[in-house]
């Protein structure tokens, strides 16, 4: 509990060395101590990535039943990460203009229209682009099986595709690498034109040594041949090709939102390269979202609107309080809570709530005490 605590206020660490100690931190997290560096190294190094795996998987079911996805339509992102191992390896670039780095290559699954992630997975020297999709899909198949799944040109590949068309019920909608191959079937279409500046185009495609044949969509931007610019997409869907290109991939970006927008939660840094400890962090870092998430539709506007950092700032980090133990129950009483937030409505009497709610109030890693808040 104290790494998801860590992720939702968006620090990389809170260490003896670096916190005042003592003042009830640790003790919400069922500890009488603060965890150091090489504790958490060995606590999350002792699980496996298969447990990480159900562990998202088990967060997932929990999410959609309480309506975190909403969407027929599911982004998935390979993304990059800046990391500081000491591990000599290639740099690469996140972006074009930026200097090369030592990037860590995660994949992520999320819900276009809720914003909220899935799962993840991390990519390594033994798991590439179309393998990493494909046990990401097996994730998403768990909360919607028959999603239409917006992909990025790193997935435009003979393997991941043939693998989602044959052994699942998605459907697919991914950019086309633009390669000579590509560029010369967009160059030798009968295009559509649906507005000035634009038109459309179909045909089918398949991979070279591959029978199985695709459906290509293309798009053409420009009104005259030297302005043209083309783009094409592969697809495993039937919608027409209008709705997918104007309306349908669009809802992609939603995935470039969620890194924007909570982000800092524990998915723009990496350290060490141990895939244990990073699946850990992650996966932990996905329970601090979602309940950071389940917290902020409790709060008025605009806080609801904040970036994870922005919010962990305001609320998280700057409410004074202290701890006290009363009978079964742990009270924590917070001074100045600005009243426009609601707390006391919604956290004072807590326990009475969650029994409400047909939910045990004890809590496992507080030694099935009972957790109560108090506003002055």
């Amino acid at each position: 509990m104290q790494i998801v605590n860590e992720a939702a206020l968006c620090n990389n660490r809170i260490r003896r060395n670096n916190y005042i100690s003592h003042q009830g931190f640790e003790l919400l997290n069922g500890l009488g101590f603060l965890a150091t560096d090489e504790q958490v190294h060995k606590l999350l190094n002792k699980h496996t990535v298969q447990d990480c795996i159900e562990l998202q998987e088990a967060l997932a079911l929990i999410r959609s039943n309480n309506g975190h996805y909403l969407s027929n339509q599911i982004a998935i992102d390979p993304h990059r990460i800046p990391s500081t191992t000491q591990r000599i390896m290639p740099k690469k670039k996140k972006q074009p203009d930026e200097p090369s780095k030592k990037m860590l290559q995660t994949f992520f699954a999320l819900d276009t229209q809720t914003g909220q992630p899935i799962g993840c997975g991390i990519g390594s020297p033994g798991v590439n682009t179309s393998k990493a999709a494909i046990a990401l899909m097996k994730l998403v198949e768990k909360v919607n099986k028959n999603a239409l799944v917006l992909a990025d040109k790193e997935h435009f590949t003979d393997h991941l595709i043939q693998s989602i068309d044959q052994n699942s019920s998605f459907q697919l909608l991914v950019p086309a690498i633009s390669t000579e191959r590509i560029k010369k079937i967009e160059r030798s279409l009968e295009y559509q034109r649906k507005w000035a500046g634009y038109a459309i185009a179909e045909t089918t495609f398949n991979f070279n040594g591959s029978k199985e044949k695709y459906r290509l969509i293309c798009q053409r931007e420009g009104e005259t041949h030297k302005d043209f610019s083309f783009k094409s997409f592969l697809t495993l869907s039937d919608k027409p090709v209008e709705e997918l290109l104007t309306e349908v991939y669009p809802e992609r970006w939603s995935i470039e939102e969620f890194f924007n927008f909570d982000g800092a939660m524990g998915f723009d840094r990496a350290s060490t390269f141990n895939l244990n400890i990073r699946y850990g962090k992650m996966s932990l870092a996905l329970l601090a979202q979602a309940a950071t998430h389940e917290f902020r539709k409790k709060l008025p506007q605009p806080y609801k609107k904040w970036k994870s950092t922005h919010l962990a700032d305001a609320v998280f980090s700057k409410i004074d309080g202290d701890i006290r133990v009363k009978e079964d129950t742990i009270i924590v009483t917070c001074y100045n809570a600005p009243n426009e937030l609601n707390l006391q409505q919604n956290y004072q009497g807590l326990p009475e709530k969650l029994i409400s709610e047909g939910i045990n109030p004890k809590i496992p890693w507080l030694y099935d005490f009972k957790l109560d808040f108090r506003f002055k």
